[in-house]
């Protein structure tokens, strides 16, 4: 089960956000996902549980807890495809570019 952890503090890293959820259950992994340019977090990361009742019993334990004076967010990871919106330049509903050729 991939799950998605949100409002983070700047200084939670893998190793935490692991030993968190390993007092749940079986971690597979666990990613605070950096800024590419400033090589900050970004607030939020992924954890990757072994065991879908493990997972769930984290979500329902760690949700709205107070990590480091921030309540965190946690919750099943959506898959890319599910999010919507996104996509490449130009190719939303009303925007005005135009292709030229």
């Amino acid at each position: 089960m991939k799950i998605y952890v949100s409002n983070l503090a700047f200084g939670v890293a893998d190793a935490d956000l692991e030993s968190l959820f390993a007092e749940h259950g079986a971690v597979t992994s666990a990613k605070v996902i950096m800024d590419r340019e400033t090589g900050r977090s970004r607030g939020f990361g992924f954890v990757e549980m072994a065991n879908d009742d493990e997972g769930n019993n984290a979500i329902r334990n760690l949700n709205n807890q107070s990590i480091e004076n921030r309540n965190i967010s946690v919750s099943i990871a959506k898959d890319k495809s599910q999010l919507g919106g996104g996509g490449s330049f130009g190719s939303g509903g009303n925007s005005s570019y135009k292709k030229r050729w």
